[in-house]
């Protein structure tokens, strides 16, 4: 894992070597400031030549200036290079999810996801600039003072290094620690968000129920577990620094004691006194870092673990490694003994044969459940078949490139989803390219214009988050001026008007049956009306195709489709 988060520097090596080496001049210059003390105060004082003294003073500010410049480098442009580490990490992720089959995001909470591109990553940029950087540095400032504190007094250096060991465990331990709490904290931030999406997302339902007071119970209980997460990581990270605090200054008391000892005896001058004291304090600064990396480091990691897992979720639906592209088809479509079942439960289809043929509507008409949609859903791969195959022009769609099939199939379903920008932009949705010129003539050919001309701002409006600025004939008569725009060989149609009232029904229908022209269309309806005219209509049912017809033959053989005709028709009656 710590190989594959350090690939991500790659890209930014000059970066990473600017900042990398400001720091390190960086710890050498505070390294070499008690020893130009200690000289200053042995040589340069009993000399009492007031002008050397300002010279070395002068030199000394020379190097502060150069410190202070380095101190920018590394602040600002350290932090650019973890912020882009951090950028391309969310960028990869977003990628990878949109990848993902539909399974994928049935099993997966839309709260989790924004988890994992938002809160899960707001460390690993720090973590970036942070950790190899600082990781070095301390290590190299730690042994660095260690070994001019042997070459001034070996003794003194050995006694202050003995407690060091001692620290090191307790830091390693409190690691550990807040590794775990930090991976229990993005667990439940994960889940909090998820409800909060929940919540928000559905305000709607929750205040036409008056179910505001359990919505606060649950967002409050949500609330405290986040609480209690985040109490024990600063629990641990109280223990961990008041523990380094007490440790710090005891080493910092050992050296003024000791040291005082070896003065008194003659075993050490003022001036190395001095520079052993500022030494000891350059030795504890290490430490004080690596307590920051405890705080700073298992935070990074564990949303890194996080990303790591998501990401090692390989997508279920990909492009075979010799998968073609096709510039146009014809639309004849067959279902070769296809089955199909969710996750290893029983098959919603079984041994599906069903062959389609170029401009040709077909209506999919049986009871709820049994694998109207789904039967449809396979065919853009937005779920693979379990056996059998289906064809496009006698091609295997698992021939063909994701991007390739899905671009000749368009969907219009009956809750259809905006986007909260305008009206522009979400009819442009069908094709990003297109001219205010084929944009106002597929909202002519899906009956858009009265629409258009009703809006305070026209197609500048903003239609609101889903669409929720307009009527659900609206929304639907939007999405089929995109599907125009995108002018798919291949239309599939699902349940595309059943939640509109009877005078927009008959509107969208002839919208929808101007679309279908030319076009080879399916159709997923459970209006029986809506359907008389298709071409042929599939009675779909738990046993698989159970029959097929025109609306005239299937009334006349008296079988599934009449009962089910004859149950709507008595109904609106």
């Amino acid at each position: 894992m710590i190989w594959r988060f350090l690939s991500y520097y790659k890209p930014y090596k000059k970066l990473f070597f600017l900042d990398f080496t400001c720091a390190v001049f960086l710890a050498l210059l505070e390294l070499l400031f008690p020893i130009a003390v200690n000289q200053v105060i042995d040589r340069l004082l009993p000399g009492k030549d007031w002008s050397i003294i300002l010279l070395a003073t002068a030199g000394l500010l020379f190097f502060y200036i150069v410190n202070t410049l380095m101190h920018y480098v590394v602040t600002y442009w350290g932090h650019m290079l973890g912020i882009n580490i951090e950028t391309d990490i969310r960028q990869e992720l977003f990628e990878h999810i949109q990848r993902q089959s539909f399974h994928f995001f049935d099993n997966n909470k839309t709260g989790h996801m924004m988890s994992r591109l938002t809160t899960d990553l707001f460390d690993i940029g720090e973590t970036a600039h942070h950790g190899p950087e600082d990781i070095f540095i301390a290590l190299m400032s730690l042994f660095g003072a260690f070994f001019l504190m042997l070459s001034i007094n070996w003794k003194l250096a050995c006694i202050t290094f003995v407690l060091v060991p001692i620290l090191g465990a307790f830091i390693t331990l409190f690691n550990m620690k807040m590794t775990h709490a930090t991976d229990q904290i993005y667990q439940d931030i994960a889940l909090f968000n998820a409800n909060v999406e929940n919540a928000v997302g559905g305000v709607r339902v929750v205040q036409a129920f008056s179910n505001e007071g359990y919505e606060k119970n649950q967002f409050k209980e949500n609330n405290k577990i986040y609480r209690k997460a985040k109490l024990f990581s600063y629990k641990i990270m109280a223990t961990s620094v008041t523990t380094n605090y007490f440790f710090m200054r005891l080493i910092t008391l050992f050296t003024l004691v000791s040291g005082s000892w070896f003065v008194i005896h003659g075993q050490l001058s003022s001036g190395q006194f001095v520079a052993f004291l500022l030494l000891s304090n350059v030795f504890v600064q290490p430490i004080e870092k690596f307590n920051a990396i405890i705080e700073l480091y298992p935070k990074g990691i564990a949303g890194f673990k996080r990303f790591m897992k998501l990401k090692n979720q390989a997508p279920e639906i990909v492009d075979r490694q010799d998968a073609i592209t096709i510039d146009a088809i014809y639309g004849a479509i067959d279902y070769c003994d296809v089955t199909f079942g969710y996750e290893g439960k029983k098959p919603v289809l079984t041994h599906i044969n069903l062959h389609i043929h170029p401009g040709e509507t077909v209506a999919f008409v049986g009871p709820t459940g049994a694998g109207k949609t789904t039967l449809c859903s396979l065919l853009p791969r937005f779920y693979d078949v379990s056996t059998g195959r289906i064809m496009i022009d006698g091609i295997d769609i698992r021939d063909l490139k994701l991007a390739s099939l899905r671009k000749h199939i368009g969907l219009v379903q009956q809750d259809v989803f905006l986007f909260s920008g305008t009206l522009r932009e979400n009819v442009a949705y069908g094709k990003l390219d297109a001219t205010d010129e084929e944009i106002w003539r597929v909202i002519k050919l899906a009956n858009l214009e009265e629409t258009v001309a009703r809006m305070p701002n026209g197609l500048e409006t903003v239609v609101g988050e889903r669409g929720v600025k307009l009527s659900g004939g609206q929304k639907q008569r939007l999405s089929i001026a995109r599907m125009f725009l995108k002018d798919p060989s291949i239309l599939i149609l699902d349940e595309a008007t059943s939640a509109l009232d009877t005078a927009t029904e008959l509107v969208i229908q002839q919208s929808l049956e101007t679309l279908s022209e030319g076009r080879t269309t399916l159709i997923i309806a459970h209006r029986l009306a809506t359907i008389k005219n298709a071409d042929r209509i599939v009675v779909v049912t738990e046993n698989g195709i159970d029959e097929q017809g025109t609306h005239d033959q299937l009334l006349k053989k008296g079988g599934v489709y009449s009962r089910l005709y004859e149950s709507q028709f008595s109904r609106t009656m």
